[in-house]
């Protein structure tokens, strides 16, 4: 659904993905979302857009997240995120 409205022009953003017709980058339309904005805010502040297009920013970045992998380098991360084969947070030698 996404690629009939999500477009990569290099001439546009310098290639990020962006909503057809427009200059607005999904990562932008993902933005206010994330900020709290409702659909409907958006819609009335960027007229240029439709419900679509926001449903297509979605599944856009959906299947980006759904395709990255991480693989670790040189060690694996705690859960917590706090530190690396039991070096603190910071760099190898445990610097922060």
């Amino acid at each position: 659904m996404w690629k009939e409205r999500i477009v990569l022009d290099p001439e546009v953003l310098t290639g990020k993905p962006i909503v057809k017709g427009t200059r607005l980058a999904v990562e932008f339309v993902i933005d206010l979302l994330a900020q709290g904005w409702s659909r409907e805010q958006i819609l009335e502040n960027y007229p240029g857009l439709t419900d679509q297009d926001i449903q297509a920013c979605l599944a856009y970045a959906s299947e980006v997240l759904h395709l990255q992998k991480i693989f670790p380098v040189g060690g694996m991360v705690s859960p917590k995120g706090d530190h690396v084969l039991g070096v603190p947070r910071g760099d190898a030698q445990g610097h922060p």
